[in-house]
């Protein structure tokens, strides 16, 4: 290579990295994804081969190409470090029936380990940022729960009283009464009074004001029952259900309100089951945890409510068909126990909420 043919390879490179530079600059907003497919497209440009060259980037969470990626080839690489850990890959690739490992250049193989250099900072500051703002968000939903649970254990006390006065005459008047129609409304007000305490109980599960009991117990039998109890909801569903769980787990933990965690889940599950589809619940542990699937075929929850189904309140059913209280419950039992829950799409569709609950509560 002459020394303006140098000259010229050494301008490109150095083109090559100020237009990598302006990239993670001018693009900060653009996903990931994108981003990366530009930076690949700028590194073959420098490259002296670029037309026979492939450039492809392997990170965790993304893989990148700018062709596809023939079985015979040489190859060129730098690794990506995320937080001083190997964390991916950036490739150049050549075809083996034109090129061979001395084709390649020195100066390409520097510029190729500055850009992994600059990729790297790249991911760190977006996966920074992330936590950060995730953070930020979880402070916010833990000041508001915290105020709204103040709020409901409040009205679930107030709403108590009332209720149960108005359930027990409306049980001495339809007792009493010969009138059909009397006896007919009664049978009303009974029914409205027992949702409402439904309602209230959730409530007050949600604030924190039902007393738990935790004891080490067998987690497996109650998963059974509440299948079990849930049985006929199962058959009216047209859903069939089944139980993966190939040992005893145990935990220490208030059984009762595991079952109303169950009893949630599995009727959410029911709900959005198809016909004829199955729901899987798994229980598995390790040395410390103890874990509880529960996986549907339905729908799936749409990316814009990921974020919002365990608010207080927000429900997607029909109105007078869900208070919006029964996974705030749930994730406040959770929590309560200090474990997590979280959610995933199922495959080929569908839901998995999957539960982690420490063995032991310290």
């Amino acid at each position: 290579m002459d020394t303006n043919q140098n000259l010229a390879e050494r301008v490109k490179e150095l083109s090559c990295l100020y237009e990598v530079s302006s990239i993670f600059q001018e693009h900060d907003q653009q996903d990931t994804k994108s981003i990366l497919y530009k930076v690949a497209q700028v590194l073959k440009k420098a490259l002296r081969n670029s037309v026979e060259a492939c450039v492809e980037i392997e990170t965790p969470k993304h893989h990148i190409k700018t062709e596809e990626i023939l079985s015979d080839k040489v190859s060129q690489s730098s690794a990506i470090f995320l937080f001083k850990k190997p964390s991916g890959t950036i490739y150049i690739h050549y075809p083996t029936s034109q090129f061979q490992e001395v084709d390649f250049l020195e100066e390409e193989q520097k510029l190729l380990n500055k850009v992994a250099y600059e990729i790297s900072i790249f991911i760190e500051k977006r996966e920074l940022q992330e936590k950060e703002e995730w953070l930020q968000r979880s402070a916010q939903r833990n000041d508001r729960l915290a105020i709204l649970g103040e709020i409901t254990a409040g009205i679930a006390h107030e709403l108590n009283t009332p209720l149960g006065n108005m359930l027990g005459f409306a049980e001495f008047i339809e007792e009493q009464t010969t009138d059909a129609s009397i006896r007919r409304d009664s049978k009303k007000i009974i029914e409205a009074a027992i949702f409402s305490r439904e309602v209230v109980k959730k409530l007050m599960f949600f604030a924190c004001e039902m007393p738990q009991n935790r004891e080490h117990i067998n987690i497996k039998p109650v998963v059974e029952q509440a299948l079990s109890l849930l049985s006929q909801s199962f058959k009216k569903g047209e859903v069939h259900v089944k139980l993966v769980a190939k040992e005893d787990v145990e935990s220490q933990i208030d059984s009762i309100q595991l079952t109303q965690v169950l009893f949630n889940l599995l009727i959410n599950a029911i709900y959005a089951s198809p016909p004829n589809s199955t729901i899987t619940c798994s229980l598995t542990q390790d040395d410390d945890r103890i874990y509880i699937d529960i996986a549907d075929q339905g729908k799936g929850i749409p990316d814009k409510f990921a974020k919002k189904i365990f608010d207080p309140f927000f429900t997607t059913k029909p109105v007078g068909e869900g208070s919006g209280l029964g996974l705030s419950v749930v994730h406040g039992i959770i929590k309560s126990h200090k474990g997590t829950i979280s959610h995933s799409h199922n495959t080929p569709k569908g839901t998995i909420f999957e539960i982690s609950i420490p063995k032991q509560y310290n």
